[in-house]
């Protein structure tokens, strides 16, 4: 079978750097589903096999190396389910999170809490290989870095890009030197074996601006500007005879009182559109008066799902014991902004025009802060409804 059967040339580039060059520090970085961490994970296992060599000239009965992600759950999502799936590997674990492989001890940590520190202290590591490593906490970046002491030891990293002042760029990236550092950038395009339907629908479906600089382009790029670029009043604008029937609903919840507290209710069409289909707004309204709104929508849509800001429990708790399904929303601020940016680019996130009044204000100035992956506080509350609803569906709703 021929090598351009296995890796594309941009994965061969790497390969070919990683195996001839004695690096510290390997750096991939780029578009999602561009193919960094397929060779990643290829080379993890060639480290594991370089580690061994290295250990049985040296006398080491059994060496140690690092293998991290957001979580542990990523660990094995994104590392160890593909080597399974791709190779028939097998992992027997112990209580500390260790296995071994080629005679190495791989310790699994999470890197994204700064309590993960205390798990990786002490140790001496022959290598390690970090996952999304822009999510890594740095304090615990650091560590894992300085616990590579080992004969030999080097890092594997990948990532996708975020903002251009994140420390891994200003530290790592824009100071590599192709040797003791090196990185590779990823496009969407690296990807020669995603069918091109396939990238097609990805480049359609990615909302305009950052998104696509980053998701597609692989670009350390600022948010700025509008949030929702893809938003035409033409389009999404529709009125209430333009609906289709609907199979179910829920509510997003924003509390409030000096700024507007927000209740959005959307449905979901027979034809799989999400549609805002009514927006209650107003400061000052007592938790009595949002509950009372909360039991008519109950009356008239069932006893549907309220996906509220997690900032306020008290009033949660309240509405629970009110008998409304009240749930903590999820906050994830980009991904729930990138995803409801892309049912707008795709058209298939419409508003009910006549039964908005706030959402109307808000979405032409609803702006991302400057160098900041987060909107400006202001003019903001239909927006974090809509994103808490809209978002916290997509994880928990009725697909």
């Amino acid at each position: 079978m021929s090598l351009n059967n296995l890796y594309s040339p941009k994965q061969q580039e790497v390969m070919r750097f990683a195996m001839n060059t004695d690096y510290f520090m390997l750096i991939n970085h780029g578009a999602k589903r561009s193919g960094k961490t397929v060779v990643d994970n290829d080379l993890f296992l060639y480290e594991l096999r370089r580690v061994r060599r290295i250990a049985d000239r040296t006398g080491v009965a059994l060496p140690q190396y690092i293998l991290a992600g957001s979580d542990l759950g990523a660990v094995h999502r994104n590392i160890l389910n593909e080597l399974t799936n791709k190779y028939g590997l097998e992992y027997h674990f112990d209580k500390f999170n260790r296995f071994k492989l080629f005679g190495v001890q791989v310790c699994c940590f999470g890197h994204s809490k700064i309590n993960d520190l205390g798990r990786i202290r002490g140790m001496t590591a022959y290598g390690a290989y970090i996952n999304e490593a822009t999510v890594s906490n740095q304090e615990v970046f650091n560590e894992i870095k300085s616990r590579c002491s080992g004969d030999g030891a080097r890092i594997l990293i990948d990532t996708n890009p975020d903002n251009p002042l994140h420390w891994l760029k200003q530290d790592y990236i824009n100071k590599a030197d192709g040797k003791t550092i090196a990185e590779f950038h990823w496009k969407l395009t690296d990807n020669t074996f995603l069918p091109d339907r396939y990238k097609q629908s990805i480049i359609e479906s990615t909302p305009s601006g950052m998104f696509t600089d980053r998701d597609i382009n692989g670009a350390w790029v600022s948010a700025s500007g509008i949030v929702y670029p893809d938003f035409n009043e033409n389009v999404h604008f529709i009125h209430t005879d333009e609906l289709p029937p609907m199979v179910r609903h829920f509510v997003g919840v924003d509390f409030g009182w000096e700024h507007y507290g927000v209740f959005t209710l959307f449905g979901v069409g027979i034809d799989g559109n999400i549609y805002l289909l009514r927006e209650w707004s107003a400061k000052h309204r007592s938790m009595d008066d949002w509950i009372k709104i909360g039991k008519g929508i109950v009356a008239e849509h069932g006893d549907i799902l309220f996906y509220c800001d997690s900032a306020r429990p008290d009033r949660i708790r309240e509405m629970q014991i009110a008998g409304l399904r009240a749930m903590n929303a999820v906050k994830d601020v980009v991904a729930g902004i990138g995803h409801v940016a892309s049912l707008f680019k795709q058209r298939k996130l419409f508003i009910v025009v006549e039964n908005v009044s706030r959402f109307k204000k808000e979405i032409g100035v609803y702006a991302w802060k400057e160098n900041a992956d987060e909107p400006e506080k202001e003019m903001d509350d239909v927006m974090d409804a809509m994103r808490y609803g809209v978002y916290s569906d997509k994880i928990y709703g009725e697909r």
